[in-house]
């Protein structure tokens, strides 16, 4: 790095967010420096599956082939199993089809419930350097790894930071426009904004609340009933490869491998790369644990292993008060941290790193207002609460799996027998909402932004965890179908604005309107009847990040006050 450089956006962590922000704003031909405290993209294994939602923005910014040419193969299904352990008996299980099969229902189903792309497993291990490969293609973009923010300083015009480099002992400033911290859980972006955190604890109020009290309680004195020591919150990873085919193929080949002792064993490639997430019980001292005999114990017996990385870590369930401000934005863990149940953390900041990199873009072309920003902190703060609760409901039937008396389960005789079979009418009967909860990954709407104009006919459709359905409600993502020229509708959006016009309508002082105000805005002509009848409008204005900002069954009155409501100057 040179002693000093300016551009016009200093990205502070290069996680999955960190980069998926700098590709989108390249998309936006917005200069980015990319910064990263680490030497090396991660080591850590800290998720496994990027959601429908988070592909089709990958498609959106080029990027969803290539990352998929790194994830498990498009042909491999996806099981989730409850075991007793990886060598004794199945309890229950859950199968979901590849993503070649999922591809061909999207096709063949074409009703606008299903997302353009399926979900994608990869561990964050190989993301990581996947999504860096496609960065470093970029023009726009300049990563520098070993670099970490130091502390910062912000007037009316930008932002002066100043990075440190360990190894070397340098030092470095970058002035910039605009600085966002994608610096994880303990972001020293955030803590030099003073923003606070809102936290769930799971034995306060906000858990009575949510009706996971009596579970919690009820998992304390199931195991002190089972012999063991309750669970403090803390959890132990250990990430390691094996060559043993036994713990591979017991169970045929297992995404999740899960125990109700509260285990999982994630396989990350499905060949020879595992990762366990076991709970730690009061009182233990995390710096003397044995991985090896810690996973030996659990998995029912010894195998060939090696450990990769090991340490223990306590799950969290918190969303930042504030997301930004002035010329300081934050996203992905940087404000919001969740269970891993649901996969929502990563997902979520993919979200965040979309939904900012198009605003700060607007403020840097000059079309965009400043109330563009203050809709990105209230649309995307609202959706990281949404996930938390769906993620603290994912835990609660975890938890509520534990609370069984469990330990007959590794028995022979008749009593292991009845236990393991009513254990695993329990596990069936709650379900895996955790992996299907596709109205948590689909229908996240901003029905309350300020920069989305509201419906005055109709009523918004209802949202479920369990269930998507489509609609063009302002605020909501679109519906994704193939037109009848085989083209999905999706790819027609632009880089801008789109209006969709299906019908011939007279749009001419919207375009004059939007061109007024420099807002970048393309007109697709559709004449679908599928489609129109899924859109429910003739006209529907689609948003940078794929979301609906207006709709109509003709152009508005007053078109100049839509463009200045969709710009954000009239917040």
């Amino acid at each position: 790095m040179t002693p000093a450089e300016t551009t016009a956006v200093l990205v502070v962590g290069a996680g999955p967010v960190g980069l998926t922000l700098a590709l989108e704003l390249d998309r936006h031909g917005v200069d980015t420096v990319l910064v990263e405290r680490n030497a090396t993209s991660t080591r850590h294994p800290k998720m496994d599956i990027t959601n429908g939602r988070s592909m089709e923005l990958y498609r959106r910014l080029g990027v969803a082939d290539e990352l998929r040419k790194v994830a498990i193969p498009d042909g491999t299904r996806t099981r989730v199993t409850w075991a007793t352990n990886a060598v004794g008996w199945e309890l229950a299980r859950f199968e979901y089809p590849s993503v070649a099969e999922q591809f061909r229902l999207i096709r063949e189903r074409n009703d606008g419930t299903l997302p353009l792309e399926p979900g994608m497993r990869v561990s964050q291990v190989i993301l990581e350097p996947a999504l860096r490969e496609q960065l470093e293609t970029r023009a726009n973009a300049h990563v520098h790894y070993g670099w970490a923010l130091d502390d910062f300083t912000e007037d009316a015009d930008g932002v002066t930071a100043h990075l440190i480099s360990g190894e070397a002992g340098q030092s470095h400033t970058v002035r910039a426009q605009y600085l966002v911290g994608c610096d994880g859980a303990g972001s020293r972006t955030r803590q030099q904004l003073g923003i606070g955190l809102d936290e769930i604890d799971l034995r306060g109020r906000l858990v009575r609340e949510l009706g996971l009290g009596r579970i919690v309680k009820s998992s304390i004195r199931a195991y002190r009933a089972n012999g063991q020591r309750p669970m403090d919150g803390r959890f132990y990873l250990v990430h390691f490869t094996t060559t043993d085919t036994e713990i591979r193929t017991r169970f045929g080949t297992v995404w999740h491998l899960q125990s109700p002792e509260g285990w999982t064993v994630i396989s990350q490639n499905d060949r020879d790369t595992f990762t366990m997430h076991a709970p730690l019980g009061i009182g233990t001292d995390a710096e003397k644990i044995d991985p090896r005999e810690f996973v030996f114990e659990r998995l029912g017996r010894r195998f060939d292993i090696e450990i990769l990385v090991a340490n223990a870590w306590t799950p969290r369930l918190t969303v930042a008060d504030s997301f930004g401000r002035g010329r300081v934005w934050l996203a992905g863990d940087a404000v919001h941290q969740v269970t891993p149940t649901g996969g929502y953390g990563m997902n979520t900041g993919v979200g965040d790193a979309v939904g900012l990199g198009w605003v700060l873009a607007a403020q840097l072309q000059g079309w965009g207002a400043p109330g563009l920003l203050t809709a990105y902190a209230q649309e995307r703060r609202t959706v990281a609460l949404r996930n938390r609760t769906a993620a603290a409901r994912h835990t609660a039937v975890r938890v509520a799996i534990m609370t069984n008396d469990w330990t007959a389960m590794h028995s022979e005789r008749w009593f292991g027998e009845h236990t393991r079979r009513e254990l695993g009418r329990e596990i069936s009967d709650l379900g895996n909402l955790e992996n299907e909860a596709l109205g948590i990954e689909l229908d996240y709407r901003y029905d309350d932004s300020p920069i989305v104009c509201r419906d005055p006919e109709g009523h918004a459709p209802p949202q479920r965890m369990d269930d998507y359905v489509p609609s063009t409600w302002p605020g909501a993502r679109p519906p994704s179908v193939y037109l009848g020229d085989d083209r999905a509708i999706f790819d027609l959006f632009g880089r801008g604005f789109t209006l969709l016009r299906f019908a011939d309508r007279d749009i001419s002082g919207l375009v004059d309107a939007a061109v007024r105000r420099g807002v970048p805005l393309d007109v697709v002509d559709i004449r679908d009847d599928h489609a129109h009848a899924l859109y429910e409008r003739d006209l529907v204005l689609i948003r940078p990040d794929q979301h609906v900002a207006w709709r109509g069954n003709a152009a508005p009155t007053d078109p100049l006050a839509i463009v200045d409501h969709i710009r954000g100057a009239h917040t």
